[in-house]
C-alpha cells in the first residue's frame, strides 16, 4: 500500500512543475500590465519625467515586442516624442525646481550646472542627454529633481548623521599610526601610506565577534568618503590634536592614493598620513 505523505507529495510536486511555466507566464503578462497602467499614470499627471524614463526602460521595450500588446508601439512612440520634447525645454526651469526641492528638504544645495555640491564630500553632475545623475559616484537613471535630491538626502545621512566626536576619532587614527609604526619599525613622525592607513583603520572599527570567524554580517562598513567627511569634521573642530598632543597631517600625491578633504575643505588625493608633535 502506498503512504498516503509520499503520494501527496508526488502529487504536489508533479502539479507544481506543470503550472511554473504557465504562472511564470501570467507573471510576465501581469509586470507589463502594471507598466501600461503606470504610463497611463504619468500621462495623467503629465509627469513627462517619469515618462520620459520609464519609456526608454527594456521594460517598455518588452512590452512592445510583446505579441498581444503590439498596439502600444504606436503609443509609446508618440508618447517618447511628447514627453522628449519637454524634457528638453524643461532643462531652464529644472534649476528652479531643484533648488526649491532642496530647500524644502532643508539640504543645502549649490548649483553650478551640470555640477551640484551640497555639503563637503558631497557632489553631483547632471547629464540631460543620457537622463542620468551622478551623486558620489553613484549612478542613479533620472534628471527628476526629487530623485535627485532624495538621493543627497541618503548621501548626507550616511557621511554626516553618525554619531561623531572628534576627539575621540583622531586619538582613534593616531593608535592605529602607532600601530603601523611598531609594525614597520618606523620612526614617530614617518609617512604612513594612506591605503595600509585605511585599511587597518577599518579593522580597527571591527567588534571582536568579526574579528574571530570575518562573517560577512558582523562587518562594520566604513566608506572612504565617510573617512573622508569625518577627518574634514575633525579639522573643523576645536579639538587641536590628540590627548597625547599630536597633530594629524595629510601628504598630497597620486600614486595609491584617496580622495580626502584637507583642513582647507577642498578634496585631494591624498598619499600618506603622520602625526606630528604639536610644540607647546
Amino acid at each position: 500500500m502506498v503512504n498516503n505523505e509520499v503520494f501527496l507529495q508526488q502529487m504536489q510536486e508533479g502539479l507544481s512543475e506543470i503550472v511554473k511555466p504557465y504562472q511564470r507566464q501570467l507573471d510576465q503578462q501581469q509586470k507589463m500590465a502594471e507598466l501600461v497602467n503606470l504610463c497611463l499614470r504619468h500621462a495623467g499627471r503629465d509627469d513627462f519625467i517619469a515618462l520620459d524614463e520609464l519609456l526608454k526602460t527594456k521594460k517598455a521595450e518588452a512590452v512592445e515586442n510583446e505579441e498581444s500588446l503590439k498596439g502600444c508601439k504606436e503609443f509609446f512612440d508618440r508618447l517618447r516624442a511628447y514627453a522628449n520634447e519637454k524634457v528638453e525645454r524643461y532643462r531652464i526651469q529644472f534649476i528652479e525646481d531643484l533648488r526649491a526641492r532642496a530647500e524644502e528638504a532643508a539640504l543645502p544645495l549649490a548649483v553650478d550646472f551640470p555640477r551640484l555640491s551640497s555639503l563637503k564630500g558631497i557632489e553631483a553632475t547632471v547629464d540631460f542627454s543620457q537622463r542620468t545623475s551622478t551623486i558620489n559616484k553613484k549612478t542613479l537613471k533620472s534628471i527628476d529633481p526629487r530623485r535627485i535630491v532624495s538621493a543627497l538626502l541618503k548621501a548626507k545621512r550616511e557621511l554626516y548623521d553618525r554619531p561623531f566626536e572628534a576627539q575621540s576619532f583622531v586619538n582613534g587614527l593616531h593608535q592605529t599610526y602607532k600601530e603601523i609604526l611598531k609594525k614597520e619599525n618606523l620612526a614617530p613622525g614617518h609617512a604612513v601610506p594612506v591605503q595600509r592607513f585605511y585599511f587597518e583603520y577599518v579593522m580597527s572599527l571591527q567588534s571582536k565577534a568579526f574579528l574571530q570567524d570575518m562573517a560577512k554580517g558582523k562587518f562594520r562598513g566604513y566608506s572612504v568618503d565617510q573617512f573622508g567627511v569625518d577627518i574634514w569634521r575633525y579639522f573643523q573642530s576645536a579639538t587641536g590634536g590628540t590627548s597625547e598632543g599630536y597633530a594629524l597631517q595629510l601628504r598630497a600625491g597620486r600614486n595609491n592614493s584617496l580622495w580626502l578633504i584637507d583642513s582647507d575643505g577642498e578634496k585631494r588625493q591624498i598619499t600618506g598620513i603622520s602625526f606630528q608633535k604639536v610644540k607647546s
